[in-house]
């Protein structure tokens, strides 16, 4: 029996080779032109990174990630995306501290999730991450960036953007607090896995793909009840921005 490319794993064949360049290079074009540089990290990583950065009771963690040991015992894994890295290459080399704090990055990712279209096991990332810059600008900056990226690949009308705030950690810790509440109300009604992320990771029950639970959280608090005075200024600023930009949103 021949051997053939790994389920999830396509091969990307000579006739379409073409088109990822194009996305490739274009995107660099546009990022060098905002003034980012490209950062390239390891395939491999660490596992405890994606536990710490993704969360431990995460699907992702739990139940999608390629992890092995290595022959020295040590356990690592396949990047299930790239921003875990590129954080941990930000501090590891001391780039938060110096003028190399606007990052682009592009390249495989891995996570073992049932193949489907538009979905594989193997997939691909391009991203930009800017560190230590909490300007609404730059939010802007970004968002710009990715509507002349649509815009030049031509897919810009096909593009819905949806925005929304997760505030400051002060908010979102209050949030925390009161979603813990209202969750420890209508525990014995959450689906096993709400329940076990309850303690640990309550807000990765908003995620959950359960119809019921879902139906419960339309009654969860809301986090914009939660957002202080400098996240509603913050996030008025930076729909003032795109609103400038002529870039829609809802």
């Amino acid at each position: 029996m021949a051997i053939q490319s790994v389920r999830g794993m396509p091969d990307i064949l000579p006739e379409q080779a073409g088109a990822w360049r194009y996305l490739e290079q274009t995107a660099q074009r546009i990022f060098n032109a905002y003034g980012l540089t490209q950062i390239r990290t390891p395939i491999v990583e660490d596992t405890a990174l994606f536990a710490r950065s993704i969360g431990d009771v995460t699907d992702i963690v739990e139940k999608e990630m390629y992890t092995f040991d290595d022959r020295s015992g040590d356990s690592l894994t396949l990047r299930p995306e790239l921003t875990a890295g590129v954080v941990r290459a930000a501090i590891e080399h001391g780039l938060l501290h110096n003028q190399t704090q606007r990052l682009w990055y592009q390249g495989p990712a891995f996570r073992y999730e049932r193949p489907q279209k538009g979905r594989y096991r193997q997939f691909h990332q391009i991203g930009v991450e800017c560190f230590g810059i909490a300007d609404a600008r730059m939010d802007v900056d970004l968002l710009e960036m990715t509507d002349q990226l649509w815009t030049t690949l031509g897919i810009r009308s096909a593009v819905t953007l949806e925005i929304n705030s997760i505030g400051s950690p002060e908010a979102r810790s209050a949030y925390r607090s009161a979603l813990v509440d209202f969750l420890a109300s209508v525990r014995d009604q959450l689906d096993p896995d709400s329940q076990a992320r309850l303690e640990r990771s309550p807000l990765r029950i908003l995620d959950s793909k359960n119809a019921s639970t879902q139906a419960l959280l339309a009654d969860a608090p809301s986090l914009i009840d939660y957002l202080t005075d400098d996240d509603r200024q913050h996030f008025e600023l930076f729909k003032e921005g795109l609103s400038e930009a002529k870039i829609d949103f809802v």
